[in-house]
């Protein structure tokens, strides 16, 4: 399998739960408000021998009208038109905001409309009960009774060779996956395995819905990890992508 990690950038965050750009070289965390995370917004694509795989969305953010997500696949030569499966852990807006586009008449279209999109669905319809600030239904309306989307439920397969499992800790419905290929074994926690440094440490995060548990999880991956030979992809690591355990 190949890993390509499509970084969309570092961002600070702080209660408002707006994502503000953070340029290293100029930038310092100290100016920021009290509080402010640092974290990178990395989607990845997996390429298998069925499938170009990608895994969240990122932040949908787009750069002279053109979603960066593209930017960021053509860059590895990739266009938006080969990706055949979307794999989605929660629809927090960081993670579901390059779901869909939205054209210039405000009209929404699947970002990747050769794609089966796999999502949890108690999460879609939690989604759709809270809202905003961290989530942005429009974006992933285009879902509902879509013949492209696939709601999954608690646990399972798909296409023989990739799990999934309802897990929660961060948001109540966050599903992790597990895409084994060849006697490889790729690990997507999303936001209950966001970072290298919280696997190996007993880290209680305050923005997890239930951060005991996400803990938790993360030693009980790790631990499992290490003996199988995971690799892990972390989303909101700017150190270390992807890294594989052993």
């Amino acid at each position: 399998m190949k890993i390509i990690p499509l970084s969309e950038g570092s961002f600070t965050i702080d209660k408002s739960k707006v994502f503000v750009p953070f340029a290293h070289n100029l930038d310092e965390l100290q100016d920021r408000p009290i509080g402010s995370l640092l974290v990178e917004i990395q989607p990845f694509v997996v390429i298998t021998s069925k499938d170009i795989i990608l895994l969240d969305t990122g932040l949908g953010f787009s750069i002279d009208g053109k979603l960066q997500i593209y930017n960021n696949l053509e860059k590895n030569g990739i266009n938006n038109l080969q990706v055949t499966k979307v794999l989605l852990s929660h629809l927090h807006k960081d993670h579901a905001g390059g779901i869909s586009i939205k054209d210039k008449l405000g009209h929404y279209t699947l970002a990747f409309p050769n794609a089966t999109y796999y999502l949890p669905s108690d999460e879609l319809d939690y989604a759709f009960e809270t809202g905003f600030p961290s989530y942005i239904s429009d974006e992933f309306s285009i879902l509902l009774n879509n013949n492209k989307a696939v709601l999954l439920d608690h646990s399972g397969t798909i296409d023989s060779y990739i799990h999934y499992e309802l897990v929660g800790g961060h948001s109540p419905f966050h599903y992790a996956f597990w895409i084994k290929e060849n006697e490889e074994i790729v690990f997507f926690g999303g936001d209950v395995a966001p970072q290298l440094q919280q696997m190996k440490s007993k880290f209680v995060a305050k923005y997890d819905f239930d951060g005991k548990k996400s803990m938790e999880l993360r030693q009980k991956w790790w631990q499992q990890g290490r003996q199988e030979n995971w690799t892990f992809l972390f989303y909101h690591d700017i150190k270390t992508p992807f890294f594989k355990a052993s």
